[in-house]
């Protein structure tokens, strides 16, 4: 398993990158973490950022310029995955990660000829604090390591 992490800015563009996959029907919401599900099922990219919006310091207020987590995990294209596999590695990843207390979205995506994941989160708490994000590359490839 591989795994890519960015940070950025854009919450907003995250999601749509996501939600696009969904709508085109090459995708879908494995699961969420402190995001409210909607009553009909289908995700919208201005709900689930109002809903982490909830989660975020004002703008003055935050540490850091990027405070978007945008994490691939794509597993090795012989591995076939049942969702709720999938889910589960996601869930995992980010507890260990430092992330389990965070707002986030898994989703999957079917459009490379592979299934992989992406999970988009905050990196800064409620409180206004940054995630620890030392080593957080190294720690990531620790965590894949564990999960295989």
């Amino acid at each position: 398993m591989i795994a890519k992490i960015n940070t950025g800015s854009n919450l907003y563009g995250a999601l749509a990158y996501n939600q696009k996959k969904v709508d085109e029907g090459m995708g879908k919401v494995l699961a969420t973490n402190l995001v409210c599900e909607p009553i009909y099922g289908h995700f919208s990219v201005q709900g689930c950022a109002a809903d982490f919006a909830r989660w975020m310091p004002s703008p003055e207020h935050l540490p850091t310029k990027k405070p978007v987590i945008h994490i691939s995990l794509n597993p090795h294209p012989d591995d076939k995955l049942a969702d709720n596999q999938l889910a589960d590695i996601g869930r995992e990843y980010m507890e260990r990660l430092g992330y389990g207390g965070q707002p986030y979205l898994i989703f999957k995506h079917e459009d490379i000829g592979r299934d992989h994941i992406h999970i988009v989160s905050l990196r800064v708490d409620c409180e206004g604090k940054l995630i620890k994000d030392s080593f957080e590359h190294k720690r990531s490839k620790e965590i894949i390591e564990l999960l295989l």
